[in-house]
């Protein structure tokens, strides 16, 4: 590792103390909040110049990362097309171009086989949609939010984000013509057709960027006559929507971290407003679909009324507060997560001993048929079946190993048909590669399993310590599932170890692990994380000059604590978009989307306990001077409208205060929660952040 000398920015100290439930917190670095403000800028710009400064010798491995991921992608590549009427829609990319192409092609009649797209041949009768790049020129940054067609295939419409503040433009196009219609409707969330394709529902958000209110957009009047289908005052709830596959009813759900209820509107007759399927009860979620059994209309109502992991029940489309019918009872351990209804039968989505499960559900016996899979650890999911009725159901598969696969389920004979899987250039071998679960046991005696996957070329570990990249999350009731990245390819190869600490908080192993890892249990996260870290140290895979941390977002925050926590344990510490100034956020309800995160971290602004106890864990309010910490590397963005910039930016001038004497800010000037725009910018956004650990692991060369 190359040492630097530059000097790091000081951040001006001024006094501005808050109180709260009687105890005063002085926080002398909250006017780096002022966005606008000329010197705020000039920091920002200093730590990039900083940062930049520190990590100038890494430029030539940042650029040898960058070639080795470019190396093994298939830059001009086509999606399996996904049938949607009479036509095939499919995604492109170009070899050089950062965006998404959106295609068609036509279907013959009764076809469900996609047609075999081989990259860089053209393909016959296509139809370009939408081309990402023609779209983004003349923006530094660019998001394509909603992309749908109408039924009959006539119309599209898109939505775009040229800030990277997730509000988004909807604009609309006759696809006979080509001509754009003058409708242009200006910051929304969610946007889709009605099936017949002379509407646009469309969300908008209030000034926290809550979505609240669902609106209905004839094409061709203007924007101000919109009708208001539905507004959600309670600044606790979400509003989403979504149109049945049967095409049946309108679906729209509000829902806070705990609560939910679901309206049902009939397609035929938006404006006669929609009825309310189960009233909301504080704690009590569900979400519906719709089913045709025997002729009647039934929904799906998936629900943890007095079932922590969830149970789905059958009611009448009529009277849905009626009868419920027990179709998949409660069963501890087992988390229903999705269910989703065809014509013939229902999709589900579970969790069962930290694994995602998927299978088909009958509707003339509720009985479920599992998908099996061969390796030891994987994610299966069904997506991209728009179809009510159609032979074949879309699956993918993917694990830590296998590169994402693309296959189709035949419902009558079970075959499944793998029409893609991602193409890894270079002479990929997944056998050169191996991965495996480990549990570690938490403070309280809880095992929380540790994900691994490694080179084998490189030995077992445990065999000899080796470098090791510990990442977690823990928040949400998300889970780390395994997943392949062309990218960590790179790091494997040099000989590190890629881990996940599947911590409470997420949601690997059913709701009482995310429910175990939240409010007044949060501490539990950090623990966990700690826990994970010690076992691979205790266990000879790796010792603590050897081991990188990284999370970022709600995993930022898991990674302030655990620096505060047990900074001797870790080599290097790596925060992307880092909640970890989350008091100051959740105290003030102004804040984009504070009121809503209440039912996750608790409400510290009323409740003197949630303020203690947040007070005690959150990063910002317990740096420490009593022990050195590793280096930090904390990426931000200056348009994040989840993690503001201001977090990271205050916790590394405290950091430096306290002492800590290799701490970096890099904030990204033109972006958001999802940093850069473009896969190419993407590609060494992230071959920065994996020089910077390289260096650390001494693996630079």
């Amino acid at each position: 590792m190359t040492e630097q000398t530059t000097s790091a920015p000081v951040a001006a100290r001024r006094p501005a103390p808050r109180t709260h439930h009687g105890d005063t917190f002085d926080d002398p670095y909250e006017w780096l909040r002022a966005k606008e403000d000329p010197e705020v800028v000039a920091h920002l710009e200093a730590e990039n110049a900083y940062t930049e400064q520190r990590t100038s010798h890494l430029d030539a491995l940042r650029e040898r990362l960058f070639q080795e991921v470019k190396g093994r992608v298939q830059e001009t590549d086509l999606s399996v097309p996904t049938r949607q009427g009479d036509w095939w829609y499919y995604g492109r990319t170009e070899e050089g171009a950062q965006y998404g192409i959106q295609c068609r092609t036509a279907a013959s009649p009764g076809d469900w086989t996609p047609p075999k797209l081989v990259p860089g041949e053209p393909v016959p009768g296509e139809q370009v949609l939408l081309d990402g790049n023609i779209e983004a020129e003349g923006h530094e940054f660019f998001s394509l939010g909603a992309f749908d067609v109408s039924d009959d295939g006539t119309r599209m419409l898109w939505s775009v984000d040229v800030e990277g503040d997730e509000l988004y433009t909807v604009h609309a196009r006759d696809l006979a013509t080509g001509a754009d219609f003058d409708d242009v409707i200006e910051n929304t969330g969610q946007a889709f057709f009605t099936p017949d394709g002379t509407a646009i529902l469309y969300t908008t958000r209030d000034e926290a960027w809550r979505p609240d209110t669902l609106w209905l957009h004839r094409l061709g009047t203007p924007v101000t006559e919109d009708a208001k289908l539905l507004h959600e005052p309670d600044e606790r709830f979400w509003l989403g929507a979504g149109i049945t596959r049967s095409k049946k009813y309108l679906v729209v759900e509000m829902g806070s971290k705990i609560t939910s209820e679901a309206h049902l509107f009939d397609l035929a007759d938006l404006t006669a407003g929609g009825r309310v399927v189960w009233p909301r009860r504080d704690g009590v979620e569900y979400e519906i679909d719709h089913a045709v059994i025997d002729g009647e209309d039934v929904l799906y109502v998936l629900h943890n009324d007095g079932a922590l992991d969830f149970e789905l029940v059958a009611v009448p489309a009529s009277d849905p507060q009626g009868e419920r019918r027990v179709v998949l009872p409660h069963t501890p351990g087992r988390r229903i997560l999705e269910v989703d209804c065809f014509r013939d039968f229902a999709t589900v989505e579970y969790r069962r001993e930290g694994l995602g499960q998927i299978a088909l559900l009958s509707y003339a016996d509720d009985a479920l048929d599992e998908l099996e899979f061969d390796e030891p650890l994987y994610t299966a999911w069904f997506s991209g079946n728009p179809e009510w009725h159609a032979p074949l159901l879309r699956m993918g598969y993917v694990s830590f190993v296998t590169p994402s696969t693309v296959m189709d389920l035949d419902v009558a004979t079970g075959e499944r048909l793998v029409r893609k899987q991602q193409t890894v250039l270079g002479g990929y071998d997944p056998a050169d590669y191996d991965q495996r679960r480990l549990w570690a046991t938490a403070e309280d005696g809880a095992q929380v399993p540790i994900s691994l996957v490694w080179r084998r070329s490189s030995g077992e570990p445990g065999a000899e310590p080796r470098p090791v990249h510990l990442y977690g999350y823990g928040s949400y009731e998300s889970s780390m599932d395994p997943g392949f990245s062309p990218m960590r390819l790179s790091m494997l190869d040099r000989g590190v170890v890629f881990a996940i600490a599947h911590v409470r908080g997420g949601g690997e192993m059913g709701r009482h692990w995310y429910d175990d890892g939240k409010m007044l249990r949060k501490r539990n996260t950090f623990t966990d994380f700690v826990a994970c870290a010690r076992h691979l140290v205790d266990t000879g895979v790796t010792t603590p000059n050897r081991m990188i941390a990284e999370g970022g977002s709600a995993g930022g925050l898991l990674m302030g604590a655990v620096a505060n926590l047990a900074p001797e344990l870790f080599t290097g510490i790596l925060a992307e978009v880092p909640f970890v100034d989350a008091l100051t956020s959740i105290l003030d309800p102004s804040l984009p989307l504070t009121v809503v995160e209440w039912d996750e971290w608790g409400d510290p602004l009323h409740d003197p306990e949630v303020y203690a106890y947040m007070k005690s864990y959150t990063p910002y309010e317990n740096i420490r001077t009593d022990a050195p910490y590793p280096p930090i590397l904390a990426i931000t963005s200056i348009n994040d409208t989840r993690v503001l910039y201001v977090e990271p930016a205050k916790w590394v001038a405290a950091l430096r205060f306290a002492g800590a004497d290799d701490v970096l800010l890099k904030c990204e000037m033109a972006a958001g929660h999802g940093g850069v725009s473009g896969r190419y910018n993407a590609w060494r956004e992230r071959a920065f952040a994996l020089a910077w650990m390289l260096d650390r692991f001494d693996l630079a060369d």
